[in-house]
């Protein structure tokens, strides 16, 4: 795929535009909450000074207007202050605030870890020392910017997927187009086949020869009718499951190279399970194909059925090169392939009939240097 240079450009400046703004976000909040911690500071030294007064004086009434205000207005930032006889008060703590030292001793810990204590002094005498924490307007300003770049990340993500989700529905639609005009391209030959096949018959031809024909006729019809069901919700009739999967292996095994050894083995004769016929015989084929391709055509091919409560696992297993743990779920997306020539549709197309269209599941069931076991998983029809 080719980037436009000019779109290619735009997408670095606004990746760099919004690396700057963001920069500049966090940088200003920052340099707000020191300036707010600088000024909370100041407000607890006043505080200070106006407490070492107090305890100087001998009754609250010789305390001036000022200083009742400054006591009065400061009621945000919790406090405690540890008097040089040790006794303790709180100020600005909730009421359920534990009385015991271990507690308080903790919080003035904590406290005095998060700024430093103010020393209270008068005259030179130290009279106590003021631990203060955090107001809550400081702790929330604190915690602002990991909330904004989580609020960023996420309407990024919700663009990205957005844009991905509206990529891979504008995807799909190109996908489905093709597949239904290639349907319709196929038709019109595949009509005029038909037609002097019927003519071959009049002509007293070889009956094998017509026969032939007829297969490979009706082969081309399976396709048509494969390729015209992408894109719509498939009708799904109930059938037995056992009897389908030997349909298609058996189907495989007539035009399979002899050096491929088929087996085929089921647990049970026969299972109702809600299918389309044409899409599953497909998803088998595309299965044992792919098995084929990993032994480079030479090796062992064993399709298994067995009933696990209420549903059937169908495993396809080959004896090629394996698949590497990592590729396990990549091997389903579109446009991947191991190989040197292939649109790496196939897998993709497997999952999309069985997980999309059957509400199943499939996946790489185990895979090593001796080979490979994928598993279909359908709901048994009860």
């Amino acid at each position: 795929m080719v980037i436009n240079p000019k779109k290619k450009t735009a997408n670095i400046i606004l990746l760099v535009s919004s690396f700057i703004i963001v920069s500049l976000i966090l940088w200003n909040t920052n340099s707000f909450f020191k300036k707010f911690k600088e000024e909370e500071r100041l407000k607890m030294e006043i505080w200070a000074t106006a407490q070492s007064e107090l305890l100087q004086s001998s009754e609250d009434r010789d305390l001036g207007n000022l200083h009742v205000k400054i006591f009065q207005n400061n009621t945000s930032t919790p406090m405690i202050l540890v008097n040089k006889d040790g006794s303790i008060k709180i100020n600005n703590m909730p009421d359920n605030t534990p009385e015991d030292t271990v507690f308080l001793r903790k919080r003035i810990k904590r406290f005095g870890a998060e700024n430093t204590p103010v020393s209270i002094d008068y005259n030179g005498e130290h009279l106590a020392t003021l631990y203060y924490g955090n107001s809550e307007v400081l702790n929330k300003l604190k915690y602002y910017p990991i909330a904004l770049l989580l609020i960023i990340f996420l309407f990024g993500a919700v663009i990205f997927f957005f844009f991905k989700t509206n990529k891979a529905s504008e995807q799909n639609k190109l996908w489905a187009g093709m597949a239904k005009e290639t349907a319709h391209q196929i038709g019109t030959p595949l009509t005029s086949l038909l037609g002097w096949n019927e003519l071959l018959k009049s002509e007293k031809i070889n009956p094998e020869i017509t026969k032939e024909i007829e297969k490979d006729i009706s082969r081309l019809e399976t396709i048509t009718e494969r390729f015209s069901k992408i894109g719509s919700s498939p009708k799904l009739d109930s059938r037995d499951i056992v009897g389908e999967t030997h349909q298609a292996y058996e189907y495989l095994k007539l035009r399979s190279s002899k050096l491929v050894s088929f087996s085929f083995d089921s647990k049970v004769d026969e299972l109702p399970v809600l299918l389309n016929p044409s899409l599953y015989n497909w998803t088998i084929e595309n299965l044992v194909k792919n098995g084929i391709d990993a032994m480079r055509g030479k090796g062992n091919i064993a399709i298994e059925i067995n009933p696990s409560g209420n549903y059937v696992n169908i495993t396809v297993s080959d004896t090629g090169h394996g698949i590497p743990k990592s590729d396990f779920q990549t091997i389903f997306n579109p446009g991947f392939t191991s190989k040197k020539r292939g649109w790496g549709l196939g897998l993709s197309l497997v999952k999309r009939i069985v997980e999309e269209y059957h509400d199943g599941k499939i996946k790489v069931l185990s895979s090593n240097k001796g080979g490979t076991v994928m598993q279909i998983s359908l709901k048994v029809n009860t």
